[in-house]
């Protein structure tokens, strides 16, 4: 998608409303894994993510009339996946909030050693790896939706700030201190407690068990070990914005991006493929 000249994109948009099936499955391609990773990121897990994805993209697909090109193509997708994962109530952690101040307390003082084996033979080291992959997103999940939003948009997409600012509806000035703020917080909080991108221990090869006994681990679904990365080269380099922005040295380098799973994938081409496409495209 970021390819292709605004007037390449506005014609795939033209041709897609025209109901030209390949220019929507061009459009659709090139910004579901955006949209996947935003949304694993504001809720958390991969479930919840594949679901809130699936609504974005198939509200990008019957608004897409409403493109009139005033910004880019990803801009606008963005617009409306923020919106919607700023009132999204249906994820786990909506049910169950997070503070620093909790998660910090549990990993220092949870009994971990009276949980007995629930691996199901599954290997320790394998399980250790995914649960830190996950436990980085759990901590996303101390902040607060709208402070969250900030930083993932901030850090790890980079957005810029007069953009960022009118998704979020505050000034670029106000969204850069925020975001400022927010980045010293999740800084402060990973040089405590996290081994693998802070000064702390880590204690994830401990916590399996006990994240096994919470539902935070699958030993028989690992989400994060199965996905596929996407290059860093077509993401954001995020140590080196941190340290420009805020001269912090905490490498963010948690923030990877992962390639959109492929049952979501075959949900949203089979509904490409449905009648009920060509009924929305007249409406």
């Amino acid at each position: 998608m970021n390819k292709k000249t605004n007037e390449e994109l506005q014609a795939f948009v033209d041709k897609a409303t025209a109901g030209d099936k390949k220019a929507l499955e061009s459009l659709v391609a090139g910004v579901q894994d955006l949209v996947f990773n935003l949304s694993l990121r504001m809720l958390g897990t991969f479930a919840d993510a594949e679901d809130a994805s699936q609504d974005i993209l198939l509200k990008m697909i019957t608004h897409l009339s409403s493109f009139k090109g005033d910004s880019s193509f990803t801009t606008w997708v963005f617009s409306i996946a923020v919106h919607h994962l700023k009132n999204y109530k249906k994820h786990m952690f909506a049910q169950f909030p997070l503070s620093f101040e909790y998660y910090g307390e549990d990993i220092e003082n949870a009994k971990i050693q009276d949980v007995p084996d629930l691996t199901q033979n599954v290997e320790k080291e394998l399980l250790a790896e995914e649960l830190k992959m996950s436990c980085t997103n759990v901590m996303l999940q101390c902040l607060d939706t709208e402070s969250r939003c900030i930083f993932i948009l901030g850090t790890m997409f980079k957005v810029d700030s007069r953009i960022a600012g009118e998704m979020l509806e505050m000034t670029p000035e106000a969204y850069r201190k925020r975001l400022s703020r927010i980045r010293k917080k999740m800084a402060d909080f990973l040089g405590t407690y996290c081994g693998e991108y802070g000064c702390g221990r880590c204690r994830c090869k401990d916590r399996v068990n006990y994240a096994i006994q919470s539902r935070r681990l699958n030993p028989l679904q690992l989400d994060y070990m199965g996905a596929g990365e996407i290059s860093v080269q077509t993401m954001i380099d995020v140590k080196n914005a941190m340290e420009d922005l805020d001269d912090l040295s905490q490498d963010f380098s948690f923030c990877k991006s992962y390639k959109s799973p492929e049952r979501m994938k075959h949900l949203i081409q089979e509904f490409l493929d449905s009648t009920q496409l060509s009924v929305i495209q007249r409406s």
